[in-house]
């Protein structure tokens, strides 16, 4: 199944650019013309992890919807590519400050955009996976059973006092409070307390 990527560009030409690049590279483009479809994309279902967007667009320019997409936590991991014909340094560190992964010159060569956009693929396979991961440990924990504060315990018997007042062995308010499971011996001390009562 391909990845989709939106594609944001008020320019036909650049959007049949990347849109056949992008096909090529196993990609399906979600095509936007101006920043307003873009959003529209961005907070519909099934939105794409990936877009590729121009920073001059009626509507809405690329630096607001980087903005936005940061701050809406459905769509805050998605991997923006800022791609725009401004090649000053501080449009550089503006459009990344504004919330873009990358940010790539117009005219851009296929082959680095390629590069970007597996860059892109890589990064967020990676958060793919750790979101599973985090999803699995947070499971398991779940199912821990943990003993916490204090034990009221008998200092003769032993036995500890159960949230419902019942005396219990220690091994069975234990069992029932984690997974800890006992086998039962006997320890030197108590070994020869019996041998001396069988003796008597």
């Amino acid at each position: 199944m391909a990845t989709r990527a939106l594609v944001a560009d008020d320019d036909p030409v650049a959007i049949a650019i990347l849109s056949r690049a992008l096909h090529g590279w196993n990609v399906e483009p979600a095509i936007a013309r101006d920043g307003l479809a873009a959003w529209d994309i961005i907070t519909g279902p099934d939105a794409p992890p990936l877009a590729i967007m121009d920073w001059m667009m009626p509507g809405l320019e690329g630096l607001e919807l980087c903005r936005r997409i940061r701050q809406r936590p459905e769509s805050a991991s998605m991997y923006v590519i800022l791609l725009t014909s401004r090649d000053d340094a501080e449009d550089v560190v503006t459009g990344l400050d504004a919330g873009a992964d990358d940010y790539l010159i117009k005219p851009f060569r296929a082959a680095e955009l390629r590069a970007r956009v597996n860059a892109g693929l890589r990064v967020l396979s990676l958060q793919d996976r750790l979101a599973h991961r985090v999803a699995e440990l947070q499971e398991a924990l779940a199912r821990v059973k943990q003993l916490r504060g204090l034990l009221p315990i008998c200092s003769y018997c032993k036995r500890i006092r159960s949230d419902e007042n019942y005396w219990q062995q220690v091994e069975t308010y234990i069992a029932d409070r984690t997974d800890a499971e006992f086998s039962h011996g006997i320890c030197p001390p108590c070994l020869e307390k019996v041998r001396a009562d069988f003796e008597r």
